[in-house]
């Protein structure tokens, strides 16, 4: 069955339709990405009930703001950069980002050797998760969002060079969570 029949693309027949308020195309629109977006969520929230709160409120932004989408990116590109905008929101008002910049130290990684294809992607979502907030923040943004440390100071207002310490300090704690798992070793994969 096809949704859409004329030479627009389907993507600017959905975002039409959502500009025009149509219910039946924010509702597709939500269930395109809704999932990808509550996995997103996941990596930054402390709980899944949180994760869902910030989903939600992200695409409330995404149907309030759609039609200032430019149309100059993919739009799920578009709509995770508003979820995420809006978990960092959601954490600083609950003031789980706080950014500390003590010394803590991080025990020393040996050159540990896991593949990460050996966990679930739970197993290693809970890892990222039992991250402290302001490890985990950094690690997304750096490892998983792509953005660079200099975009990700500006995000969470703090220095260039705290941002690279904290994803330093982040990615030990994840190397040596892998390393004291009982996986057998074939390749590190955590380069970034």
């Amino acid at each position: 069955m096809k949704l859409f029949t004329s030479n627009k693309s389907e993507e600017e027949k959905l975002i039409d339709g959502c500009i025009a308020g149509k219910r039946d195309m924010q509702r597709l629109l939500y269930d395109l990405y809704a999932k990808k977006m509550m996995m997103v969520c996941m990596r930054y929230a402390p709980t899944t009930f949180e994760a869902e709160d910030i989903v939600q409120e992200g695409f409330v932004k995404v149907f309030a703001n759609i039609q200032n989408f430019k149309k100059d990116c993919p739009l799920e590109f578009w709509v995770r950069k508003i979820i995420v905008n809006t978990a960092l929101k959601y954490l600083r008002q609950k003031s789980l980002l706080t950014v500390s910049h003590e010394t803590e130290e991080v025990e020393n990684i040996s050159s540990g050797n896991y593949n990460l294809n050996d966990y679930s992607m739970d197993e290693l979502l809970s890892m990222i998760q039992s991250l402290a907030p302001r490890y985990r923040m950094v690690f997304n943004l750096y490892a998983i969002e792509g953005y660079n440390h200099k975009e990700i100071g500006e995000m969470l207002e703090i220095s260039e060079g705290t941002s690279k310490s904290q994803y330093s300090r982040a990615r030990a704690i994840l190397q040596n969570m892998l390393l004291s798992q009982d996986k057998p070793y074939q390749e590190n994969v955590i380069t970034r």
